[in-house]
């Protein structure tokens, strides 16, 4: 498969065809559960689409253009399974990466680590919500992160002028990853592509809760890439919303597996930590 409507960056990198599953339109209002996933209600639309590895493209991606960027990031997370140790030490870290990535004036950590598993690890499912998505979607809509946003604001007597949600992703199995994320080049996506649709957290015990986010339609302009071979220092940042229309808005995302890592390579392990940036007046 050639690669998709070239544009002036140069891609010069090597490219896998990767199955990843669209969402067609239907009179039902998509809805998918963390966990539960025969209750999903959602109608998949699969297509083979050319992702390129950009690991060594001459011209790396950056936020400021397609939104999601490749950054060298060491942890002293020992554990990424120990939840405490995550809360404890890598919350801070993350804080710390993406103020200094942004520029931002304050940025809050607004969720726990969330891991996933490969299908073909014993540890995929056996935590919340830790199975490779393995539909294209946006973690949360406009109208979610302008509430997530409302809710998180860090400094009251302070404006905010500008918001923007980021997710923190980083394999901590070995490299190659058997089931990477390809992320989507957010200036290829038009609006009519993202689809409202409900994100539905089922834990056993507790009650459901749910927010809106986006579930993502066909357009074969879409520019997929993906990062080869990640080690657990470094991580890749990507937008999920931002509320400067004048920035690249989000990138939708989806597991795939790639059909160049050769077999027996230990499933793939990953962590992603969300955080919202705040530029104040």
């Amino acid at each position: 498969m050639s690669p998709p409507n070239p544009d002036p960056r140069n891609h010069e990198g090597r490219f896998v065809d990767g199955l990843m599953n669209y969402i067609g339109r239907t009179a039902q209002r998509p809805r998918y559960y963390a966990n539960d996933h025969s209750r999903d209600v959602l109608t998949l639309d699969p297509r083979t689409v050319s992702i390129e590895d950009v690991r060594d493209r001459r011209v790396a991606p950056s936020l400021r253009r397609e939104g999601f960027e490749l950054l060298p990031h060491h942890s002293r997370v020992r554990d990424f399974t120990d939840s405490a140790e995550v809360a404890g030490i890598h919350a801070r870290e993350i804080e710390r990466l993406l103020a200094e990535v942004t520029g931002a004036d304050r940025v809050v950590v607004s969720s726990p680590g969330v891991l996933r598993f490969g299908e073909a690890s014993k540890d995929s499912g056996r935590y919340n919500n830790s199975r490779p998505a393995r539909f294209i979607h946006v973690d949360i809509s406009d109208a979610t992160a302008g509430q997530f946003a409302a809710r998180s604001t860090p400094d009251a007597a302070r404006p905010v002028r500008r918001y923007a949600h980021y997710n923190v992703w980083r394999a901590f199995s070995p490299a190659p990853q058997d089931v990477p994320l390809a992320v989507c080049d957010a200036s290829s996506i038009a609006s009519a592509d993202l689809i409202e649709a409900d994100a539905v957290f089922d834990v056993a015990g507790k009650p459901e809760w749910s927010f809106e986010g986006w579930v993502v339609g066909y357009n074969p302009a879409h520019r997929w890439s993906y990062f080869s071979g990640m080690n657990r220092d470094e991580v890749l940042v990507f937008k999920t919303n931002d509320s400067d229309r004048a920035e690249p808005h989000c990138v939708p995302h989806s597991a795939f597996d790639d059909p160049s890592c050769p077999a027996g390579v230990p499933p793939r392990a990953s962590i992603e930590m969300r955080g919202i940036a705040y530029w104040l007046d």
